[in-house]
């Protein structure tokens, strides 16, 4: 006999996939200090691997149990919270340069803003492939800063984080060219 899954339906705020986001979300402060503290460990790598596989593992859930309009606003706010801890953490400790990481914080304040603005007038705005690979790019890009045997290699981290940031503003221009073309309200 096979089990049925809960479905929940788009206003649903407690779900399974929104637990994990959460969790994400709360872990950014904790991976902030981590970095800070160990930037190139093992412990610390393996944190970044977890937290970033997340990513995917939220949405694979939220997909099987019903995706909602919270989960579409969270999971993005926890990929950003996540990635920006970890990249101010390495700026810090002298690994990335501040200028992509301004640019890259940035454009994510004003798409998260737009986000918001867009919300409020009932408009989902879903991820775009490009964004997608932009996060990937990102995640890549901390893992390798991340990774205790890249020492003397960071420069490949640098290109990953250049490459990112290259896509980070190209799909921040799509999102805004997107929205002029939105219903206005009335």
């Amino acid at each position: 006999m096979a089990t049925r899954r809960a479905r929940f339906g788009s206003s649903a705020l407690a779900t399974p996939a929104n637990a994990i986001t959460l969790t994400r979300l709360a872990a950014a402060p904790l991976l902030l200090v981590v970095v800070l503290a160990s930037p190139s460990s093992w412990g610390t790598f393996a944190l970044w691997m977890v937290l970033a596989g997340t990513d995917g593992f939220d949405g694979y859930v939220a997909r099987r149990h019903g995706t909602t309009t919270s989960g579409a606003f969270l999971d993005p706010l926890a990929d950003k919270c996540l990635v920006l801890a970890a990249m101010v953490a390495l700026v810090a400790k002298g690994v990335f340069w501040w200028v992509p990481v301004a640019v890259i914080a940035a454009r994510e304040a004003v798409i998260s803003g737009y986000r918001s603005v867009v919300a409020r007038r009932g408009i989902s705005v879903p991820a775009r492939p490009g964004a997608k690979v932009k996060t990937v790019l990102q995640d890549l890009a901390v893992g390798f800063a991340l990774l205790p045997s890249a020492k003397g290699h960071y420069w490949i981290a640098e290109g990953l984080l250049w490459g990112a940031t290259a896509l980070t503003v190209v799909t921040g221009i799509q999102y805004l060219s997107d929205g002029r073309r939105l219903p206005r309200a009335v």
